[in-house]
């Protein structure tokens, strides 16, 4: 065991070498922090990068905010910048940084400011720290810019120092991949005055600024954060290279102090001590628990008193740890030196020193084995423990259970009596073992206590009935006497070791039954899809693994309201229902138990993820003492993680998704408002204009111009007739009305009949059928499939030049009868041979192509889908242009073909 230890002492972490070799695939991050804006970010990171390319670097710009500065324009000369990219949003071209253009250039370095920039709707990541993250998976080194108000966690901090909440923000997460932070450091006199001189804003604006953002409380406050935060930074850095190379530590380059915690009841005086502790040194404390096999025997007092201890660290601003071990000791110093502690406080040992030769002294083996470690021994004041749960009244001491010492007199009995068979034929020494083994089936059974009074009653018995003389507790041999001295001595050894392993059993057995139920639950919520499921499985685990009343509360109008409970229950009180939204609200627990609203008949603690808060969950149960044991706490924190993330995530994706339909809503809303303004507009100014002309000036006008204003009147007028009907159409689309009027067709009928209604549109462009007579005829409702004939025939005459061939050929595949309608057009470009048959979508046209509104092909793909065909867009290969592909299966009881000798190529004329 002692090999094993020094053995895990010296081996590497496995997760910092982890995190070692995933910095080691990706480019380098080095981040510019300052406390504020105008402090010389963008400055020094540009002089930065000059000494890179003076350094033969390859070194590119690819975004730099010089906001009108001199001197930071200058620096950028001589820079290659990367071209932004041009993005159209609402009308306005707006320019960011061009993600794909820079890993197309793949330089070895990029400067890219401003750090928590938002991106324009329509980039890639809406958020610019999202680029880098891609840019550095790429193995490109970047630096880059960032305040310290836009850091997540410091938001409220900020807001609350600066009286102004910031809305781009960066998550820690940023700040922990980066392998360098440089802090620009200026300070607030220095500061104010580049403010007055008009380095930072320009003078109106530097003003107010100076009168409100930028006072010196609030920049000395500012500094301190970014400080602190970097600090922070830097001991990870130093924690994570210290588990990466196994150096035991501790470094003590930062403090940090450890109080050992136990069922003591000076544990509240040793949390209270340590934190004071801390506070002299500004370092960081924790209190740690270590849970052995003789925890599982803790008293409900002991428990209750370990809970509160722990609880108060908490309070106090430490951080409560639990861990399991078997040597205190030793585990308390190899947390210590794996997390870098580099003060101990323990308590005074209040053993008796006879106890301590046979139990040990955790606080002699910390002085003894603590290195370089500080050990503070602190006498500690019983009477200071941590308070009692409010409200409740003190759990009474557990009565003593003698059901334990009924078995063990049983065991001794059984094996009396078959000592007693054994006697005839076995030497009066040898039936010692059956006592032992009776004593060893004790321990295993009922535990320690039980298994010493067996001990002790076995050896009474064995002296009592086998040793002479019989019947007395006297020996006379004193040979007997030393055997039954050392048959005790072996028995009380053999008990405890027994229990020991007993202990170390059940524990293995609960950790195991936790590890299982844990991951199956983890399990069923990766299963599961809607909020309810949710819901549901977290109040049922819950209640079931920690044997509470569970109730769950999500926000809903501005208050909080019960989504689920195990046993169902979806009233509450209103304390409770106070005490709910306060948790909510503060992210704090509150109710039973807690320091606000304790008259509660529920405990509520928030359910938190590593944004925000999701809800709440309700506890409480019939028993007085406090909730949760630290055991439990645990337990429930993991269940909690686990349901907040399942909760977020499904809120998530219907935030996601009602975004979604919003985004389309919108799109269509648009789309519709400009098709109308101008497909409906267009028609009627120009019916408007030649029937006014015809009403002022008709007896003026030549026969032939009245007749063309007339054409004009009509053309225009079916024009806006073919508007509407699509509109309709697609309404019936949509709401799913479209019911097909089926009977069997020759194909070529429908053809000649679309081609006849729209000879005005094809009329400047040749039209080729190559449709065989013999093509079996189709199950489908004719003036649908003529509708789709005649918008694909629309859409091959508006892209296609004049005097172009429009043509229309059909044959049959495997069952499927395939008719293809193509154009000699520009064709579509790729990115688009799905999308135009989206709502209201066209593609790109010159200027000599008459618009559309985007709603022919979309009615096209949904009459002959309704008609159970498919329609597909695809580009010529023999030469530029478009064709599109109706593939309809051939119904197996159809009639008989038409036997038509003419077959081949005709054109419009013959038709006509």
């Amino acid at each position: 065991m002692p090999d094993d230890s020094r053995t895990a002492e010296t081996r590497p972490s496995p997760d910092a070498l982890l995190e070692h070799a995933e910095r080691e695939e990706r480019g380098r991050l080095r981040i510019f922090l300052g406390a504020a804006p105008g402090v010389g970010k963008t400055y020094e990171m540009l002089m930065s990068g000059r000494a890179r390319l003076a350094d033969g670097i390859d070194v590119v710009i690819g975004i730099v905010e010089t906001h009108g500065r001199k001197e930071t324009q200058t620096l950028v000369e001589g820079y290659e910048v990367i071209p932004r990219l041009e993005i159209d949003y609402k009308g306005r071209i707006l320019e960011e940084m061009d993600l794909d253009a820079i890993l197309a250039r793949r330089p070895a370095l990029v400067l890219v400011d401003e750090l928590a920039h938002t991106n324009v709707p329509g980039s890639r990541h809406p958020k610019r720290y999202l680029d880098v993250q891609e840019i550095l998976t790429h193995g490109i080194d970047v630096y880059t810019t960032l305040n310290i108000q836009h850091v997540e966690s410091l938001n409220d901090v900020v807001a609350q120092i600066t009286r102004v909440r910031v809305r781009e923000t960066v998550p820690d997460s940023i700040i922990d991949q980066a392998d360098d932070i440089e802090i620009i450091d200026l300070t607030p006199d220095d500061l104010i005055k580049r403010l007055e001189e008009g380095k930072v804003y320009f003078p109106n604006t530097a003003q107010r600024a100076i009168e409100n953002y930028f006072s010196p409380g609030n920049l000395t406050a500012l500094r301190e954060l970014a400080l602190r935060r970097t600090a922070q930074r830097v001991d990870e850095q130093l924690l994570i290279h210290m588990q990466a190379h196994a150096i035991p530590g501790p470094w003590a380059a930062s403090e940090r102090v450890l109080v050992w915690v136990d069922k003591d009841p000076r544990g509240a005086s040793l949390v209270r001590y340590a934190r004071r502790q801390a506070e002299r040194l500004r370092a960081s404390w924790l209190a740690l628990y270590v849970e052995t096999p003789h925890s599982t025997g803790l008293s409900e007092q002991d428990r209750d008193r370990l809970a509160s201890t722990l609880r108060l660290a908490e309070q106090l601003g430490g951080v409560a740890v639990t861990i399991p071990g078997h040597d205190v000791a030793a585990d308390i110093l190899r947390y210590a030196a794996a997390n870098n502690v580099t003060h101990i406080i323990t308590g005074k040992p209040r053993k008796p020193r006879w106890r301590q030769w046979f139990d040990g002294s955790v606080t002699y083996d910390l002085i003894r084995d603590a290195g370089k470690i500080s050990i503070h021994v602190v006498s500690g004041d019983a009477q200071a423990q941590a308070p009692p749960s409010r409200g409740l009244t003190p759990a009474r001491p557990p009565r003593l259970d003698i059901r334990p010492y009924l078995i063990v007199v049983f065991y001794v009995v059984a094996g009396l009596l078959f000592g007693e068979l054994l006697s005839r034929v076995l030497d009066v020494r040898n039936i010692a073992l059956v006592f032992l083994m009776a004593v060893l089936a004790s321990a295993v059974t009922a535990g320690l206590w039980p298994a010493i009074f067996a001990s002790v009653l076995s050896a009474i018995v064995f002296n009592f009935f086998f040793l002479d003389p019989l019947y007395t507790l006297n020996i006379s041999d004193p040979e007997s006497a030393v055997a039954l001295g050392f048959f005790f001595c072996v028995a009380i050894i053999a008990s405890n070791l027994t229990a020991r392993v007993q202990r170390q059993v059940v524990a293995a057995q609960s950790r195991a039954r936790t590890t299982e139920d844990l991951y199956l639950f983890s399990k069923k919520l990766a299963g599961t899809g809607t909020l309810d499921d949710v819901l549901w499985a977290t109040a049922f685990q819950i209640a079931s693994m920690l044997k509470l009343r569970v109730v769950l509360l999500l926000p809903e109008n501005g208050t909080i309201a019960v989504k689920a409970g195990y046993p169902p229950d979806d009233t509450l009180a209103e304390a409770d229902i106070a005490a709910a939204l306060w948790a909510w609200e503060h992210n704090r627990a509150a109710g039973r138990g807690a320091d606000t609203l304790p008259g509660a008949k529920r405990l509520y603690l928030p359910l938190r993820t590593g944004r925000t808060a999701v809800g709440v969950v309700g506890l409480d149960n019939d028993k007085q003492g406090p909730l949760l044991t630290p055991e439990q706490q645990r337990l429930l924190d993991a269940l909690a993680d686990q349901a907040a993330v399942a909760i977020e995530r499904i809120q998530l994706v219907a935030d996601v998704d009602r975004a979604k339909l919003a985004a389309e809503a919108d799109r269509l809303r648009s789309a519709l408002l400009t098709s109308i303004s101008h497909d409906l507009k267009t028609p009627l100014a120009a019916i408007i204009g030649a029937a006014g002309t015809l009403r002022d000036f008709e007896d003026a006008l030549p026969e032939q111009d009245r007749a063309e204003l007339l054409s004009t009147v009509l053309d225009e007028s079916e024009r806006l007739n073919r508007f509407i009907a699509n509109l309709l159409d697609m309404t019936k689309i949509e709401s799913g009305t479209m019911e097909p009027n089926y009977a069997f067709h020759y194909v070529g009928d429908i053809v000649g009949s679309a081609l006849h209604r729209a000879r005005t549109i094809v009329g400047e462009h040749k039209t080729e059928i190559d449709i065989p007579s013999d093509l079996p005829m189709l199950r489908v409702d004719p003036v649908l499939f003529e509708q789709v004939l005649f918008n694909l025939l629309d859409n091959a005459a508006k892209y296609a030049p004049p005097a172009s061939t429009i043509r229309l050929q059909a044959w049959t595949d495997n069952g499927v009868v395939i008719l293809q309608i193509m154009d000699e057009g520009p064709g579509i470009p790729a990115a688009d041979l799905e999308r135009v048959f989206d709502t209201f979508y066209r593609v790109r046209k010159g200027d000599q192509v008459r618009a559309g509104t985007g709603l022919g092909l979309s009615i096209c793909r949904g009459f002959i889908e309704a008609m159970g065909g498919t329609l597909s867009a695809a580009n010529r290969t023999d030469r530029s242009g478009a064709v599109f592909t109706i593939r309809m299966q051939v119904m197996p009881a159809e009639l008989p073909n038409l036997g038509e000798p003419d077959a081949g190529d005709q054109n419009m004329d013959d038709l006509a």
